[in-house]
């Protein structure tokens, strides 16, 4: 089958599903070039040239050299633990906070509860910059000036977490929550045993912003922090520039150490965003 212009119909197919695809690969590599770059600077010795043009990405003689020296010569592996527990405990935190504040908010009639909700998906628009300096009095007035507790409590809840797990809340069937109330359950027991289980993958979602926006912080330690046993990792990787006279190649190790768990988590978590069927179990 040939088409009006004379080609067949599966060439004119063809050939524009090719060119999308080379546009989207050429972007994409655009993208993941300052990555590329990165991952290839941590691995080469201080003999090559890391700003020649062209780039050469692939190093001549791979070493770990420089992974080692930043492991060292500095208390990366403090830092490591500290971005760790932060990131868990706030990730943590925030899904009990978010899912407790969402809960009445979908399920339960009470006045004023559209306008709250309202009210807190529009904090969303605040920049935390504007907050920032009413945040950091508070936790100094607080006693949590250099504390793991000062580093979580701003992200303990957040109006996103809350606007996603309320719009999950309200697509479970409402049947399954009044059989657990014929059952005897109790509103905090209902969250519990037949809300959580059922909103799964938002709370993966949720999870994985949190921790990917807990790892990466770096503006709230930088003023809140000024002992360095608490440092997290960004903190680390910004002292590294001027404990090695901006050595790029240390930079660029202590970088890939930092980035390596936030990829290894998300790899971890993505198999967990799957829809659930909550639907299962309600017969119609």
């Amino acid at each position: 089958m040939t088409g009006m212009n004379g080609q067949p119909h599966w060439l004119q197919w063809l050939l524009p599903t090719v060119i999308r695809y080379l546009v989207l690969g050429a972007i994409a590599l655009l993208m993941l070039l300052p990555l590329l770059w990165l991952v290839s600077t941590a691995f080469k010795a201080p003999t090559e040239d890391i700003f020649q043009f062209p780039p050469q990405l692939l190093p001549q003689a791979p070493t770990w050299q420089n992974f080692v020296k930043v492991w060292q010569t500095t208390p990366f592996g403090r830092y490591l633990f500290n971005s760790t527990l932060v990131a868990v405990l706030t990730v943590g935190l925030n899904l009990v906070v978010c899912s407790l504040a969402a809960y009445p908010l979908a399920r339960l009639d009470f006045r004023g509860r559209d306008s709250l909700f309202t009210l807190i998906v529009a904090t969303i628009l605040i920049p935390f910059q504007i907050v920032m300096i009413p945040l950091y009095i508070l936790a100094v007035n607080l006693g949590l000036r250099n504390s793991y507790l000062g580093l979580i409590f701003p992200a303990i809840a957040s109006a996103f977490g809350i606007f996603l797990l309320r719009q999950a809340f309200q697509g479970v069937p409402k049947e399954l929550e009044e059989a657990a109330r014929m059952d005897g359950c109790s509103e905090l027991g209902i969250w519990w045993f037949v809300m959580l289980p059922s909103v799964r993958p938002a709370l993966v979602t949720l999870a994985i912003f949190v921790f990917i926006g807990a790892w990466s912080d770096f503006l709230w330690p930088l003023i809140l922090l000024d002992q360095p046993e608490y440092y997290t990792l960004p903190l680390g990787v910004a002292k590294l520039a001027g404990a090695f006279s901006l050595d790029w190649r240390l930079v660029a190790a202590g970088s890939v150490i930092s980035i390596a768990p936030i990829l290894a988590f998300f790899l971890v978590m993505q198999h967990y965003i799957v829809p659930t069927e909550t639907g299962s179990g309600v017969k119609g």
